[in-house]
């Protein structure tokens, strides 16, 4: 099994991250401390090297597990609750009161609950 790291995932990351502050990639790249070309290039599919991995995930207060991926070997890995992903990220905003954070959250569940009767039905 070799591990690898979602390109894809990461760059999403990003680009959420620069739409919801408003923010050109130039200006993102200066913020995350990398040259405007990384994201060129990770737009293309190339993966960052090490240190700009690194620092892109601490710039974006991320786990850097969840960029790893092996791709011949995710079929068969169950995916983790989506609530129990964002969780962590809610509960670390300051802008939000707990009361906020478990409103999301339960928004969330019911969301995911509707989707997945969709889905069996």
């Amino acid at each position: 099994m070799k591990t690898r790291i979602d390109v894809e995932g990461l760059y999403a990351a990003l680009d959420a991250t620069r739409r919801a502050n408003g923010l050109s990639w130039r200006t993102l790249a200066k913020e995350v401390g990398v040259g405007p070309s990384l994201f060129s290039r990770m737009a293309n599919g190339y993966k960052p090297d090490a240190d700009s991995f690194a620092t892109i995930v601490d710039y974006l207060n991320l786990d850097a597990n969840q960029f790893f991926t092996d791709r011949d070997d995710n079929a068969d890995r169950e995916e983790p609750e989506l609530v129990a992903q964002l969780a962590p990220l809610l509960r670390a905003r300051k802008d939000l009161k707990e009361a906020d954070v478990e409103y999301i959250e339960e928004i969330i569940s019911l969301t995911l609950k509707r989707a997945r009767a969709a889905v069996n039905e």
